[in-house]
């Protein structure tokens, strides 16, 4: 075992990448790498880090801002719930523990938003608390070197790989030793083509002795995924056009979009969906959103109407300033491609 995290530490020193929040032991900013790289490529999620931290200097800064602000900053980044999250957390922080970050695993876990993951990543890259950190590169790297068959999503396996990541840290250098493990499991052992013939741990890794690492990790069967359709219309109406907010405990919860029909099938909307498809000038080509238990098939209807009769939680807005909003990654691609 001290082989491992000696061999790890040592790859590490030499190979690492320059990032940012790896230069700080501050855990508002910590935190907020974390945060933004959950379900986010470290390239894309660099520029968003620097955008947050000029704009949200500090803990007070973001807690002080406003939800639609920090939601402008967050837009393309998607799962919301995590900005909107942050924003809670700070606020949190700023009002009730008088500004200051917890600095234990067992506390920072009590927040919104934070699970086991980024408690244990705060702890022990901004206290050097004696936790390990546990992401997806974690369990692969743990998965191949013992070529463990238990399932990764699974209660079983989530216990057993914990478990082992904690024999296997080092209790004198666990910050060290947590970045060097993910970072290893990033740029070496990765999920396609991991670079086995010049591996640091080949000597000990079991499943290149036992010709499994195609087989590991395992991984129990994915959720299903929902199929939705979305038809958004967009109003010409002298150079504004309508929004609504979007309500409930669904996804892109408080953010903006055109006027929306969700139907049941695929196939565009009649004029039996609303009266202003009478309208219509223009229906886009269907295209096609994923999340990550859903599959979002949209149109956008372009409808320069003689009259509107807007429902009551329609916004009319300049077309020129639907920047100003936040809205889903889905539309803002369209918008990319077909400006207002």
């Amino acid at each position: 075992m001290t082989d491992f995290h000696l061999l790890i530490a040592d790859w590490y020193r030499q190979t690492k990448r320059d990032l940012p929040w790896r230069e700080t032991n501050d855990p508002y900013f910590i935190w907020l790498s974390e945060v933004i790289l959950q379900q986010t490529r470290v390239d894309q999620g660099i520029s968003y880090y620097y955008r947050f931290i000029e704009r949200f200097p500090t803990l007070k800064d973001l807690a002080d801002a406003d939800l639609q602000t920090i939601l402008n900053h967050w837009q393309g980044l998607g799962y919301y719930s995590r900005a909107r999250n942050l924003h809670q957390t700070a606020k949190f922080i700023s009002s009730e523990l008088n500004g200051v970050f917890p600095e234990s695993y067992a506390e920072l876990i009590k927040l919104k938003g934070i699970g086991p993951y980024t408690a244990a990543a705060v702890a022990s890259f901004a206290f050097n608390e004696n936790v390990p950190v546990v992401d997806g590169n974690v369990y692969r790297v743990l998965s191949r070197h013992f070529d463990i068959e238990a399932a990764i999503n699974s209660t079983t396996g989530v216990k057993l790989f914990k478990s082992l990541a904690e024999t296997l840290i080092d209790p004198k250098r666990p910050a060290l030793h947590n970045q060097a493990i993910m970072e290893f499991g990033a740029l070496h052992c990765t999920p396609k083509k991991p670079k086995c013939s010049t591996c640091v741990l080949q000597g000990s890794c079991l499943t290149f002795a036992n010709k499994t690492i195609n087989e590991r990790p395992v991984k129990t069967k994915k959720q299903a995924v929902r199929n939705r359709f979305f038809h958004y219309l967009i109003f010409n109406i002298e150079g504004n056009t309508y929004l609504q907010q979007r309500k409930g405990r669904d996804i892109w919860e408080e953010l903006y979009q055109f006027p929306l029909v969700e139907t049941e099938s695929d196939g565009p909307l009649d004029v039996s969906h609303s009266a202003h498809l009478d309208h219509i000038v223009e229906i886009s080509s269907p295209l096609t959103h994923l999340l990550s238990h859903q599959r979002i098939t949209a149109r956008f209807y372009h409808i320069v109407p003689s009259e509107v009769k807007p429902e009551t939680d329609w916004i009319l807005i300049q077309n020129s300033a639907i920047q100003d909003f936040p809205i889903p990654r889905l539309i803002d691609k369209y918008l990319e491609a077909h400006p207002l």
